[in-house]
């Protein structure tokens, strides 16, 4: 069946409160999505985020970010109260998310919610953190000893609870038992909405597209927790991280800074952790995208302490193994490989073993006619095509940067003679192609300047702010894409 998808963040849903919640809003997108013919609706990680905001560097890869908690809902809950929420200045620009507000604002008001909190009133909380135990304990223990050391990463806490020792551990539970319950609360809270909203997309016949990075950050539960995942030294330090090589865009390559896995480990343990990552994914979302699918194959290992990229190896991943085992204990998966960058024939086999769409991006197709990202040359119907993906250019700001022979040819490929014609074009094209699912921004159907970009990879600051409001998604623009959906059978 032929669908098309919106990709659009929780964080760029209409606000009052600065940051798209799991309120009215939310449900009023999948309202527009409905009466715009389209099947799925495709977000970034839900995790909480860390320093620089980015959902791909997260505390947790488990725990939902606090800050999509709707307040309306807590209100009617008779957990927060009108007064509670006056007077907090939640946004410095209208159409950006300003992060450093939702961080000094947010949690004061859930805290406030959490004080009016009796467990003996939601029945179902007792049964989330009993069917979450396995990462809920560890998870709110992390993020009130955080707290408690001013925010730093656990690597630089006193050595006996940095290297969770368990006499420290316990000691720690004991101590900071009610902000244990406060993040706890607040996994709840975030459980609750998401199931809601996931029930009624469901409903309404759209499906979530959802996000998993494939690295966990350095400063998250999991590295603090259980080091014999990641490929650490006797000290709990890395030994390598993650990243890319140099090439054409980046001489220096990318310097992520994850933590690389311990496969040896994870083989020995039949891949026990992430068939427990990847069942949670399946919980949260219809459809689960693999960022950097590539890696399972072969991954790029840089020295810890580098200043760059330029000096590193490849090395060996579990390869298709993972999945097949994976399959054996969950079912057929129904995931997308991130398939993008540099890709042997290795890599192609992964691929083609494992029998996962991959991902066609059309911004990255017009060099010339050879190219494989243009829909002419789309092989497969085994495929995701993005006009582009959150960390490309929105259409508009793409053309912009455009040299005057890629313009030129774009024009020639997409039969239009005015450039302010191409971001249009551009979707046609990608709804037109054989792909199974056609995918564009929400950006490119607002036709959104450079400044709607949601991230430009290996810089710190100035993304994921993106944010949308609510004369965005009028009935107009959900007739036009409609129409497209019918004209090319999505």
């Amino acid at each position: 069946m032929r669908k098309s998808c919106i990709l659009m963040h929780i964080s760029s849903l209409p606000s009052r409160y600065g940051i798209g919640k799991l309120g009215r809003q939310a449900f009023a997108f999948v309202d527009f999505l409905k009466e715009a013919g389209v099947k799925c609706w495709q977000i970034l990680p839900l995790s909480p985020t860390s320093y620089g905001d980015s959902p791909y560097q997260s505390f947790s890869v488990n725990a939902g970010n606090p800050y999509f908690i709707d307040f309306d809902v807590l209100e009617g809950d008779g957990l927060l109260e009108a007064e509670d929420l006056e007077g907090i200045c939640w946004e410095s620009e209208k159409d950006r998310v300003d992060y450093a507000l939702i961080y000094e604002n947010c949690f004061k008001v859930l805290r406030k919610a959490y004080g009016r909190f009796r467990a003996s009133k939601f029945p179902a909380y007792r049964k989330f953190c009993s069917a979450n135990s396995t990462w809920l304990e560890e998870y709110a223990l992390f993020m009130a000893l955080k707290d408690q050391n001013g925010g730093a990463p656990w690597y630089e806490w006193e050595k006996e609870i940095s290297m969770h020792r368990p006499k420290a551990v316990a000691a720690a539970k004991k101590e900071l038992k009610n902000e244990i319950g406060f993040y706890k609360f607040l996994q709840f809270q975030f459980s609750r909405q998401w199931g809601e909203l996931k029930k009624y997309a469901g409903r309404n016949g759209i499906e979530i597209v959802g996000d998993i990075p494939i690295y966990c950050a350095l400063d998250s539960v999991e590295a603090w927790s259980d080091h014999r995942l990641f490929w650490f030294d006797r000290k709990r330090r890395p030994v390598c991280v993650a990243g890319c090589p140099p090439d054409d865009f980046s001489p220096t390559g990318q310097l992520w800074g994850n933590p690389l896995y311990d496969w040896d480990y994870h083989k020995k343990t039949g891949y026990k952790w992430w068939i427990g990552r990847i069942a949670k994914a399946c919980e949260l979302y219809d459809i689960v995208r693999i960022d950097h699918f590539r890696g399972f194959e072969s991954y790029y290992t840089i020295p810890y302490g580098s200043a760059d990229a330029t000096v590193g190896e490849w090395k060996k991943g579990p390869n298709s193994e993972l999945f097949r085992i994976a399959e054996e204990k969950l079912g057929r998966l129904n995931i997308i490989a991130e398939d993008l960058g540099f890709l042997t024939e290795e890599v192609h086999q992964m691929l083609a073993e494992c029998g996962y769409p991959g991902m066609k991006v059309l911004q990255f197709g017009f060099s010339d006619g050879e190219n494989e990202y243009l829909p002419h040359n789309f092989t497969t119907t085994n495929c995701f095509a993005y006009t582009g993906t959150h960390d490309n250019e929105t259409l508009v700001g793409w053309v912009e940067s455009l040299d005057k022979k890629s313009l030129k040819f774009a024009k020639n490929y997409l039969c239009v003679k005015k450039k302010r014609d191409i971001p249009a074009a551009m979707i046609r094209a990608a709804w037109g192609s054989v792909a199974q699912v056609a995918c564009a921004q929400m950006q490119d159907f607002l036709e959104s300047p450079s400044e709607g970009r949601m991230n430009t990879p290996s810089t710190l600051g100035g993304n994921w702010q993106f944010r949308t409001k609510e004369s965005d998604f009028t009935p107009e623009l959900a007739k036009q894409i409609r129409k497209l959906n019918r004209l090319y059978n999505r």
